[in-house]
């Protein structure tokens, strides 16, 4: 009789705590591509970009410069001048690798500081209709590999309307 007991007590808390448990799904890249911050980000990230590139522009012209000056009295240098002017030149070539290296870094992290508060928002809003819909866990479709996503746990258009994001109509 205990033993009968035991095993109904046992199944019925091993039921219970299955049925605890509550995920759901949302495209956080969706969310993040129509909130109106987005533009506002996305044309500071630019902007910021614009004055990267007018710095590398000069460097490179620079670069060209000497290099056509180069090219056109190579044939009147002599060996320890073609050496030096070379040694020059590669100089100039490498540290404008490295400054378009520091630039695609300098874009990220711009571009991380200045979405980090959209990300914020987003994750209060994901936070808030998950305890208000009691999901247990919410997973982000964007960036992973499921097989089969059933549509009625996905929390997206939950997240938007919580957001007050308005979604343009498709034009057929």
């Amino acid at each position: 009789m205990k033993l009968k007991i035991t095993l109904l007590l046992t199944a019925f808390l091993s039921v219970n705590a299955i049925a605890q448990t509550k995920v759901g799904t949302i495209d956080s890249d969706y969310i993040i591509n129509y909130m109106p911050e987005a533009k506002t980000v996305v044309g500071m990230v630019q902007n910021y970009g614009a004055k990267l590139d007018s710095s590398f522009v000069i460097k490179v012209e620079d670069f060209k410069e000497k290099l056509e000056a180069y090219k056109a009295k190579e044939k009147e240098m002599g060996e320890l001048e073609k050496k030096v002017t070379q040694k020059e030149l590669n100089e100039l070539e490498a540290n404008i690798q490295q400054y378009q290296k520091n630039g695609n870094t300098l874009m990220g992290l711009k571009r991380d500081e200045l979405m980090r508060p959209l990300y914020k928002k987003l994750n209060d809003a994901i936070s808030w209709v998950a305890k208000e819909n009691g999901y247990t866990q919410v997973l982000t479709t964007t960036g992973n590999q499921f097989a089969y996503i059933d549509e009625k746990f996905d929390i997206t258009t939950l997240v938007i309307k919580k957001l007050g994001i308005v979604i343009p109509k498709e034009k057929k």
